[in-house]
């Protein structure tokens, strides 16, 4: 456990680490430098949510393996997932731990639809009616992109607020997305979605650090958990909550 005399000097400190690893000495280290290759939208958004839907496990793997789906969309993700044809199917061969090549198929025939008839990938996170913030954009998100045929097992692969899930790499796809970033880490290219709305990806390096900062009280790393961080963060900067996610990482991982 940190001990802090007060709450002021425990933002002092989660705002210390957040300069110390929102630099763009973080991006080789991490899954984001896949869609660092890429300079237009489409291509990082595509390879981003591809990126951050592999993002559990080993770092060098899920990188080594984000380098393998843009070799499979021949490093063009956009102009691919454009032409991309169910009968290509077929050739595909990729593994990365549960998330296979049917897996693939279908998020590829998926983002394909939503481009050609929902307006494109920002459209398809849509501000909910009724759910405040990200949860309910990932919550309209899953009904857009469910609308394509697939088999349930491709279900886990998309995490679902409603069901407590803490949607840690949807999330990280989010902030990539949405978080302006004067470091250039994250991207920032949806305008959109307000840096308020955003929540942390919450893994086990972000929870531990929260429970040992006080932050937290729960064991479970689900969506509850999610809440009661995200009440805190956002006192300490309720513009750019997300911001914290570097710094409770960071010490998880490297400290």
């Amino acid at each position: 456990m940190y001990n802090f005399e007060n709450e002021n000097q425990l933002i002092e400190f989660l705002n210390e680490k957040v300069i110390k690893y929102n630099t763009k000495d973080f991006i080789p280290t991490d899954p984001i430098q896949i869609p660092h290759l890429f300079s237009k939208k489409e291509d990082i958004e595509i390879s981003a949510l591809l990126l951050s839907t592999i993002a559990w496990g080993n770092r060098t793997s899920i990188i080594n393996n984000g380098k393998k789906l843009m070799e499979i969309m021949q490093n063009n993700p956009y102009e691919f997932i454009l032409h991309y044809k169910e009968e290509y199917a077929k050739d595909l061969k990729f593994v990365h731990r549960t998330f296979n090549a049917q897996d693939l198929d279908f998020f590829f025939r998926s983002l394909n639809n939503i481009y050609l008839n929902k307006g494109g990938l920002e459209k398809a996170f849509e501000k909910h009616p009724t759910i405040f913030g990200a949860n309910g954009r990932i919550v309209n998100f899953r009904k857009h992109f469910f609308e394509t045929e697939h088999d349930s097992r491709s279900e886990k692969h998309v995490s679902n607020p409603l069901k407590n899930s803490a949607a840690k790499r949807l999330n990280m796809f989010l902030r990539w997305m949405s978080r302006e970033d004067e470091n250039s880490v994250d991207f920032g290219i949806w305008k959109s979605i307000s840096m308020s709305e955003l929540n942390i990806p919450l893994d086990v390096h972000t929870a531990n650090s929260a429970r040992k900062l006080g932050l937290i009280t729960r064991k479970q790393n689900d969506g509850k958990t999610l809440e009661e961080i995200m009440v805190q963060l956002r006192k300490f900067d309720p513009k750019d909550p997300s911001k914290y996610d570097f710094a409770l990482f960071g010490i998880g991982a490297f400290e």
